[in-house]
Parts: structure tokens; C-alpha cells; sequence
């Protein structure tokens, strides 16, 4: 099965997941996505077995206009998304000024900024279009996702900063048949 069909199925198990594409859909930004935790988690503990969602720090919602690298926009988008589903810690980012904060040359798209997120299994995101199919973006692919690997991106360069996410956010404990894979 390839593996973009394998997450959607995945994906189609929860209604919540659903109904949260809906309403990030309901925003109407440009290139616009659910991505990171609110995925890996997902995948995580669908493959563990796991009946309840872990816990989410956020729920990151990405999207790219270079048109407006304002931030009412994203603390607009925060507040309506808050007001529909207030347990949740919207978190919405232009992607067209994260290299601003991480000190890189612009990004292109959406897809390419997400190529210089620390893991690659984070660099998954998902997104419902007006006929209610979903869409994968995956620039480092699904296979470490799905396959439950951890692995620094080839393009992020701060391997202290990846093994310290890691161990902080505690994912070898709470998700155990995890594999570290640091030497790639």
C-alpha cells in the first residue's frame, strides 16, 4: 500500500481529525496545513495501539502567503480557531517569515519550509481540500513516520538541538517501539 494512502487511512479512523481539517480548511489560507505533532502524534499512537490521543503542546496550522508577513493574520486565524475548539493550543504560522526567526534564506513554499524541521518524521502535514480529500505534504517523505524512526533532517543542522527535543519531550517513553536513529 503506498504510503500516502496508509496515513490517510490512518487519518480516516478519527472524526475528530475530521472535523479539525474542516475547520482549518474554514480559514482559507493560502498553501494551508495541520502539521508536526498534531500528525507524528497521530501516527504514533494509532501504531501503538493507544485508545486516547497523547496530550498536544499545539495544534501547529502552516501556511505560506509572502504577500503579508504580518502577524494579525495568524493571531486572527489563533482566535477563531480557539473560539470553535477552545482545548486546543492553536498555533498559526505564516511559513513565508519562519526564515526570519531561523536565520536562513526565504522559503518558497510551505513544503519548503518544512525541509529544515529538526526530525523528518515531524515534517508531516495534512490538509482537506473543498471535496473533502485529504492531502499529504511529506517534503522528507512518510517512511520514517510511519516506519516509527526518529531522524535528524539532512537539513537541519543543530544535532544537540534534535537529541535534546527528543529527550525533553519525552517520545522514547511515551511512545517505546520508537527507534533513534543518530547516525544518518
Amino acid at each position: 500500500m503506498p504510503l500516502e494512502k496508509k496515513l490517510i487511512d490512518i487519518i480516516l479512523t478519527n472524526e475528530h481529525v475530521i472535523e479539525d481539517l474542516k475547520l482549518v480548511r474554514g480559514l482559507e489560507l493560502p498553501d494551508c496545513w495541520i502539521a508536526a505533532g498534531y500528525v507524528r502524534n497521530y501516527v504514533w499512537d494509532a501504531a501503538h495501539g493507544y485508545k486516547e490521543r497523547t496530550l498536544l503542546n499545539d495544534v501547529d496550522i502552516i501556511y505560506f502567503d509572502s504577500s503579508d508577513l504580518s502577524v494579525t493574520i495568524e493571531v486572527e486565524a489563533e482566535k477563531k480557531l480557539q473560539e470553535q475548539k477552545p482545548h486546543y493550543n492553536w498555533s498559526v504560522k505564516n511559513q513565508a517569515r519562519m526564515h526570519i526567526r531561523n536565520e536562513s534564506l526565504p522559503y518558497t513554499s510551505t513544503m519548503d519550509a518544512m525541509r529544515y524541521w529538526p526530525e523528518t518524521a515531524t515534517a508531516a502535514a495534512i490538509c482537506m481540500d473543498g471535496d473533502d480529500h485529504i492531502h499529504i505534504l511529506a517534503p522528507q517523505g512518510l517512511e520514517d513516520l510511519l516506519e516509527l524512526k526518529i531522524r535528524k533532517s539532512k537539513f537541519f543542522k543543530d544535532k544537540s538541538y534534535f537529541l535534546k527535543r527528543i529527550k525533553s519531550k519525552k517520545w522514547l517513553e511515551i511512545w517505546p517501539m520508537l527507534q533513534l536513529l543518530e547516525d544518518e
